[in-house]
């Protein structure tokens, strides 16, 4: 009962901490605008440990590495963390354990990324039905527009609406299905 609340409060600490670190990550490679709330919150919550991690870790053409290293060594330690609260023993096979780990790490960043994503598309839809001039939407089109401007290239709208959300949701469904297979895959280490 109280590894379960352990786990709980670990996976929603560092599960939050994570994403906040991949979102700052992202909104700096896209370069988002700053002058919304969200930013500032990111910023706020994640300076104190990426100030630091940027003084060892530099950047590169454009990409705070600093951050999305941070981000999967919160993974990494959220999914030790968790290992070992559900009584697995690192000690008799620490090498396959801590590269399983590294992996099932950066597979859980890949799956975080596209949850990112997806959940920003349907925002931006919802949004242009609902206030197209939110505030949010310079934020949510320059987090889409890369992804969203690929298939606009080859599918135009069709009867003045842009099919272009659905169909990066449909891909980025067929993604998660390829994640959570290499997710089972590397899980069979423990």
């Amino acid at each position: 009962m109280i590894s379960q609340m352990l786990i709980f409060l670990l996976d929603t600490l560092l599960g939050l901490f994570s994403l906040a670190l991949l979102l700052r990550f992202y909104m700096q490679l896209v370069r988002a605008p700053y002058g919304n709330p969200l930013s500032s919150f990111l910023i706020a919550i994640t300076d104190f440990l990426v100030k630091p991690a940027r003084r060892v870790i530099p950047g590169y053409r454009g990409m705070d590495l600093a951050t999305l290293l941070l981000a999967w060594i919160a993974q990494v330690m959220l999914l030790g963390s968790v290992l070992m609260l559900k009584g697995y023993d690192f000690s008799s096979t620490m090498g396959t354990a801590v590269g399983g780990l590294a992996l099932l790490g950066l597979v859980e960043i890949i799956k975080t990324t596209l949850y990112i994503i997806m959940v920003a598309i349907i925002i931006q839809a919802v949004l242009s039905w609902i206030n197209p001039y939110n505030s949010l939407a310079p934020l949510l089109d320059s987090f889409t527009r890369p992804f969203l401007g690929v298939i606009r290239e080859h599918i135009p709208p069709i009867g003045n609406i842009d099919l272009s959300p659905l169909f990066v949701l449909i891909v980025i469904q067929l993604l998660l299905f390829v994640t959570a297979g290499m997710e089972r895959e590397v899980s069979r280490l423990f």
